[in-house]
């Protein structure tokens, strides 16, 4: 089975394959490295937000309102978004999940990670996401390293993470290197870099850490815009690239 990924710049994701679209952190409107509108995307079916920061629950709302997709978070997360307009039967399992629990939808089953960050309501989390056919990737959300980042690496067989290496308000290179190799992920996505002036520019130092970390793990270099497929291998891993 194929997988599509699109990266619309800071931390948001859309990974689809036959009869199931996931979009992670859908900041559109505002964000600087987002060249499509979200009316413009394929509809999801699923929306999951990490925490409640503007520059990860995007349009969100809106997304889900106007598509009928459900939309997954924490809870109080949950309930802030309700409050901000969401209709009640669009929230994945009525009110909202939490850390260390699964849920599925369309097939697609959905773990919630903690992440080490700040939020107004909730708490912040990343999530392990598998996907028909399979291929499971990972999303850490806003977070700085964590040592049980390693016990996802043997609970879960991660073919793809997304981290973050901007610094400042999540990990830098370094730590991502470090975690992509705790998570024993087959490849990695960096993310949350270049949105904003503040934050790292390119990602040449995580290239250079990535090597002297996790050197057999793949670096899928995206740019803000880009979409890539990814295949099963043979060994029933993903990330072949297409």
């Amino acid at each position: 089975m194929q997988y599509s990924l699109t990266w619309h710049g800071h931390a948001n994701f859309q990974i689809s394959c036959d009869g199931a679209n996931v979009l992670v952190d859908p900041f559109f409107e505002g964000n600087p490295s987002a060249s499509t509108p979200w009316s413009d995307i394929a509809p999801p079916d699923l929306v999951l937000v990490t925490h409640d920061h503007g520059d990860h629950v995007g349009q969100a709302v809106q997304i889900c309102n106007a598509t009928g997709a459900l939309l997954g978070c924490i809870v109080g997360t949950a309930q802030r978004l309700l409050e901000e307009g969401l209709r009640p039967g669009l929230l994945l399992n009525s009110i909202g999940f939490n850390i260390g629990g699964t849920v599925t939808h369309k097939g697609i089953s959905v773990t919630m990670t903690r992440a080490f960050h700040s939020s107004e309501s909730g708490a912040p989390v990343g999530y392990i996401v598998t996907m028909p056919g399979g291929f499971t990737f990972y999303h850490a959300g806003d977070t700085g390293i964590f040592a049980s980042m390693e016990l996802w690496g043997r609970l879960h067989s991660i073919d793809l993470a997304m981290l973050p290496i901007g610094g400042t308000f999540t990990m830098d290179a370094r730590q991502a290197a470090m975690a992509s190799a705790m998570l024993r992920t087959r490849s990695v996505v960096p993310m949350h870099w270049g949105t904003f002036p503040v934050l790292e520019q390119n990602t040449e130092r995580f290239r250079e850490q990535l090597r002297n970390h996790a050197p057999d793990c793949r670096l899928f270099d995206m740019k803000p815009g880009d979409t890539i497929t990814l295949d099963m291998g043979e060994d029933g891993r993903g990330c072949a690239y297409c």
